[in-house]
């Protein structure tokens, strides 16, 4: 990279060996460098995803997410494949509600290549209409195999009644409908507007050198448009309830309530509340509904933040005539650990936390995730110290007034199978507000 190039670029030393770049385009670029490994993971994460899509090209994202390894103006679909895996490397792809990303894990001294296939098939994707049409089978049946999956499929239905008629509602991998109709130019005119470099953050971590790997993005992501990207659409949490009766052994059933976004003052008291309610053997509701009563074989908790708002929920898998107990009891959870949490199982929330955050940690691909998703969302890398030191700092007063916040809220209920004795919503509206 010349001096005037780098005169034109923004750079941010973070906390440590990280450092920001920020492009002339709007591209911005962060690396972690990790002297002890002999790897390096990398990717381009766009801030798009199923919120971002219009109503007639539901699961355009998941969509184009599969078409990028499909082929390039310099690389076919086999070529891709061969390339990478002629080095030892990994490829892959993810897309979620608000971010689709595309990474790889490769030697050090692959790096180059890394960057360069990311890059193209970022950029530089043709969408063969053959490799279109096989691909749109390959979705069809993932949406088929999801369909037969209750404890899977039954997640869609739940987001989808709590925000109704949104695109925050609609499932990830599209519908069956909105995939048969999907056109080559949905695809390409969806991709020209979100795959911007303003909307786009290339991340790594590993061994490499950050001016280097600097002039690698400069080549490789040099075509990514330098348009903004639309406005994302606001979630607008709404709650109701979804049941849909099948001939199986469960009832597969989600409780859930409006959550906290990533910035809110209480996301890290939320984090720990589904700790030390579901998040583990020693949680209080696998203690109560599976060890003590043998209610279920898996319950669980979890939070979904999101930028501008998230959902807590309650996940379990229970027999037909064990529903009606189990939902009583899981209320009554629910209204214990808003009069208080112990030290005790606050403290052990807190462990669990803090280890999964620190052993993270000595991955570089999810190093490189969390430095990519702490920049869409925060704006800056957040240094590990800090994040501890809020986990560190929420106290069992902080765990109930969030608890209170969370379960005090219109609660969405979602229950497929044998779900005649699942209590109907305004029942367990009613008894959460007692």
């Amino acid at each position: 990279m010349t001096e005037a190039a780098r005169a034109e670029n923004q750079d941010v030393r973070e906390a440590g060996a990280i450092r920001v770049t920020r492009l002339p385009s709007g591209l911005i670029v962060v690396t972690e460098r990790m002297d002890r490994v002999e790897t390096v993971s990398l990717g381009a994460y766009v801030a798009t995803g199923t919120r971002s899509e219009r109503a007639e090209e539901n699961g355009v994202s998941h969509f184009l997410e599969h078409m990028a390894f499909k082929g390039t103006e310099r690389r076919s679909a086999t070529a891709i494949a061969e390339e990478i895996e002629a080095v030892g490397g990994h490829i892959n792809a993810y897309t979620a509600r608000e971010q689709t990303a595309f990474y790889v894990k490769v030697l050090k001294e692959d790096t180059e290549l890394g960057a360069d296939i990311i890059g193209d098939i970022v950029t530089h994707s043709t969408f063969d209409p053959d490799e279109l049409e096989r691909e749109r089978g390959v979705i069809l049946q993932e949406i088929g195999q999801a369909n037969d999956t209750p404890d899977d499929i039954v997640f869609d239905h739940f987001q989808e009644t709590a925000y109704p008629d949104q695109p925050m509602g609609r499932p990830v991998l599209g519908t069956e409908a909105s995939i048969r109709a999907m056109k080559r130019d949905t695809l390409m005119g969806y991709m020209r507007r979100h795959y911007t470099a303003a909307n786009t953050v290339v991340a790594a971590a590993g061994n490499l050198d950050h001016d280097a790997f600097l002039d690698l993005v400069q080549r490789h992501f040099a075509d990514l448009p330098g348009t903004p990207a639309p406005a994302v659409p606001p979630g607008l949490y709404a709650g109701g309830e979804f049941r849909e009766g099948r001939d199986l052994d469960q009832v597969h059933i989600v409780l859930g309530f409006p959550s906290v976004a990533y910035a809110d003052p209480d996301y890290y008291p939320a984090m720990l509340l589904s700790t030390l309610l579901g998040g583990g053997m020693s949680s209080r509701l696998f203690q109560e509904v599976r060890e003590k009563r043998g209610l279920v074989y898996s319950v669980y908790s979890f939070t979904a933040p999101y930028m501008d708002g998230g959902l807590f929920g309650i996940y379990a898998g229970t027999g037909e005539s064990e529903a009606a107990e189990l939902i009583p009891i899981t209320l009554d959870e629910l209204h214990k650990v808003q009069r208080g949490v112990t030290d005790v199982e606050l403290g052990r929330a807190r462990a669990q936390v803090k280890a999964s955050l620190l052993m993270s940690l000595e991955s570089t691909g999810s190093r490189c995730e969390q430095l990519s998703r702490q920049i869409q969302v925060f704006g800056r890398v957040i240094p590990t110290a800090e994040t501890v030191a809020k986990i560190e700092a929420v106290t069992p007063a902080d765990v109930a007034r969030a608890a209170a916040r969370i379960f005090r809220a219109p609660p969405t209920l979602a229950a497929m199978g044998p779900a005649g004795r699942v209590p109907a919503l305004p029942v367990i509206a009613e008894r959460l507000a007692a």
